[in-house]
This record gives C-alpha cells, sequence and structure tokens, in this order.
C-alpha cells in the first residue's frame, strides 16, 4: 500500500483539506497523513467546508513533520511554498511534488466572503487531489 504525506506549514487547513480529500478518493488504496512545520490545530472553517462536501475531518489532528521521520513514504507532497522551504531535512526516497496553495486562513472580510475563500481554495485542492490519486496509484 502507498503511503502519502502531505506539508504544510501548520497543519490546520491546506493539508487537512488535502488528507481528507487524498483518503477519499484513494478509496483504502492509500495510506495518507498530513503534517506541518507547526501545529495550529485543525481550523473550524476547514472541518466546516469538508462537511459541506461530505467529508468528514473533525477526527484529524495537528501533527508535527517529526512525529513522521520514521515512516518510509512513497510520496511527499507540499502544499504551500513556506513548507517547502523550511521542512528541516526530511529523511526520504520519496518522489516530491508541489503545489503553492493560496492559504483561506488568511482570508478577510464577511463571515461568508472568508467560507468562500476557503470553499475556492477546497475546490483546487479537490481536483489536484482527484487527478494525483488518477496519475499515481
Amino acid at each position: 500500500m502507498k503511503k502519502i504525506l502531505v506539508l504544510c506549514t501548520g497543519n490546520s487547513c491546506r493539508s487537512q483539506l488535502a488528507e481528507g480529500y487524498l483518503r477519499h478518493f484513494a478509496n483504502n488504496k492509500a495510506e495518507v497523513y498530513s503534517a506541518g512545520i507547526e501545529t495550529h490545530g485543525v481550523n473550524p472553517c476547514a472541518i466546516a467546508i469538508m462537511k459541506e462536501d461530505g467529508i468528514d475531518i473533525s477526527k484529524h489532528t495537528s501533527n508535527n513533520v517529526d512525529e513522521y521521520f520514521t515512516i518510509n513514504f512513497d510520496f511527499v507532497i507540499t502544499v504551500c511554498d513556506n513548507a517547502k522551504e523550511s521542512c528541516p531535512y526530511f529523511p526520504t526516497k520519496a518522489q516530491k511534488f508541489h503545489y503553492n496553495f493560496p492559504d483561506p486562513a488568511k482570508a478577510t472580510g464577511t463571515e461568508e466572503e472568508i467560507m468562500q475563500r476557503f470553499r475556492e481554495v477546497r475546490e483546487m485542492i479537490k481536483d489536484y487531489s482527484q487527478k494525483f490519486i488518477a496519475d499515481h496509484l
């Protein structure tokens, strides 16, 4: 079974969305993990917008990349430039992928405008995740 790690800065939004979608599209054909170079807790807006799309990430935890050094990953996906540039040396032979998704947690405006930004980023990550699974599993 393939092992996938998704890395982001705080493991609160983008990597959590990607973990949810990669698990969904892999349909038990991969073990999917997410982590951050820091841990900020799972963003409640991320949980809410995934629920809108029928995916429950409410039990996800915010994990530090250091927790996964002993796992032999097949793929490591960074979903923000900060994680790609700041990640400590990660001893792996995994194929590395990178896509810099906008950070929905930095959205400003009304509650609805903020949620709309989360939805936009969710759709980008959903499309990326679906294509990644189709291309690599």
